[in-house]
């Protein structure tokens, strides 16, 4: 069975759905069948390489909503993070754009070494307050996660992979995701969100024993990123279905 996944770097519900998804795999008992193909996504295009002020409060003005309330949702996905063994540090977290490092990522999957790239880059924005969209930065994750140094500052210095992150962005807005993380399951079946990792361990058998058949719609996978997780930070204008539903 093969797993696509779209996610943004720059998005904390998409971390957090990365990590479930791994501990679903965990428990599920035809992993070792599983392909799992991770996807870029931007969440804003237009963004500056490295955003000025607190995010916290940009994603408070962007969605109209109280510095309080933004402050405890942020504090809630921590408590989340925490409880799967991952430190979300949100009072760090620095925003920009993540078209260089989904750069980045292409390169490293090209070289063998996509995970352990990733893993970086998500850890450094994530839990270090790492600027990402800065390039010197990017390159010192490179370099820390196996990479040529002369490779990242070729690929910086140019448009490299760039037409692997369109040629994902243009594949996501054909099959109608408009928020992160969404999950296709065997090219049919969509769940969206950083869904409970007991609710994904559910989707994968039930799309495991849908195989060779025609797209039904499995039981609803509650909870999770809908849009206004993290804020609506993690979605587009329209809110995506909590559920396993066949993909367009």
């Amino acid at each position: 069975m093969r797993i696509d996944v779209w996610s943004d770097i720059l998005c904390p519900f998409c971390h957090l759905g990365r990590r479930h998804l791994t501990l679903a795999l965990e428990r599920f008992e035809h992993a070792d069948e599983v392909d799992v193909v991770w996807h870029s996504f931007e969440l804003d295009r237009g963004a500056p390489a490295v955003a000025e002020g607190s995010l916290v409060e940009k994603v408070a003005q962007k969605y109209g909503t109280s510095r309080e309330r933004a402050v405890a949702q942020h504090e809630q996905m921590a408590r989340d993070a925490a409880a799967v063994g991952l430190d979300f540090q949100w009072e760090r977290l620095v925003g920009g754009s993540s078209y260089d490092a989904h750069r980045l990522v292409h390169l490293a999957r090209a070289a063998g070494k996509e995970a352990v790239v990733t893993d970086r880059v998500l850890r450094a924005w994530y839990s270090e307050g790492a600027a990402v969209g800065d390039h010197e930065t990017l390159v010192r994750l490179g370099v820390e996660g196996g990479l040529d140094e002369d490779a990242v500052r070729g690929l910086l210095a140019s448009d490299d992979f760039g037409i692997d992150v369109r040629t994902d962005e243009a594949l996501a807005a054909q099959i109608g995701i408009t928020s992160v993380p969404t999950f296709v399951l065997d090219q049919k079946y969509g769940v969206t969100g950083a869904q409970p990792v007991e609710a994904l361990l559910q989707a994968l058998r039930q799309v495991w024993d849908l195989q060779g058949t025609e797209p039904e719609e499995p039981a609803a996978a509650g909870g999770g990123c809908g849009g206004d997780c993290c804020g609506g930070a993690c979605g587009a204008d329209t809110p995506a279905e909590d559920t396993a539903a066949p993909a367009r």
